[in-house]
């Protein structure tokens, strides 16, 4: 780790464990070494960083376009290995640079949902990280919050008290060969098979 990203793991894991009891069920799960999608839930600002805290490696996230506007900020994300997308137009590049971080033998954190859910139930799965599962040849890691949709839910104005679990669940090696579909068919399938996988998870 970088020292700006070890005191950002610091900071957000000691305040996770004090403001809200955090714990990790099946944190032997992570430990393992290479390339993986560690695919989550998403209803809340705080799910990037509870999933990354559980991790004792760098691994990269996703935030919108628009909080890399003020330099200050810009410069914090990318030492927090932070990425930038534009959820509304994503470009060529951005795909291109994910699936070769995947091949180096990174860990990405994403959310196959693509939005936060309303009312913390899960929801379906856009084709996206599917794309990412069919370029990247990476194997995928389930994980689920829960707690974070009481702690600071969609249109919230602070935090509230909860507390919040990170569940894990088996790494997912899938057989490419062994889906019928192709194209976008073929991501979404694996969308599908994820977010399936995430909402079975329980504490």
């Amino acid at each position: 780790m970088n020292l700006s990203y070890w005191l950002g793991h610091r900071i957000f894991r000691e305040l996770a464990l004090g403001l809200f009891d955090y714990r990790v069920v099946g944190a032997e799960k992570l430990q393992f070494s290479g390339p993986a999608i560690i695919a989550c839930n998403h209803v809340s600002f705080l799910d990037p960083p509870l999933v990354g805290i559980a991790f004792d490696e760098m691994v990269y996230s996703f935030a919108r376009k628009t909080l890399f506007d003020h330099p200050v900020a810009a410069m914090i994300l990318r030492s927090w290995q932070v990425l930038a997308v534009d959820r509304d137009k994503p470009d060529a590049a951005s795909l291109k640079a994910t699936i070769r971080l995947l091949r180096d033998g990174n860990k990405v954190i994403m959310f196959p949902e693509g939005t936060r859910s309303y009312d913390g139930v899960p929801q379906a799965a856009e084709a996206g990280v599917g794309l990412f599962i069919a370029k990247g040849k990476a194997p995928v890691l389930p994980v689920r919050l829960f707690g974070t949709h009481e702690a600071y839910p969609r249109g919230a104005k602070s935090l509230r008290p909860a507390k919040i679990t990170l569940v894990v669940g088996d790494l997912w090696e899938p057989d490419l060969k062994s889906y019928a579909e192709s194209g976008k068919e073929l991501y979404q399938a694996l969308a599908d098979e994820v977010m399936h996988r995430i909402s079975e998870l329980r504490v």
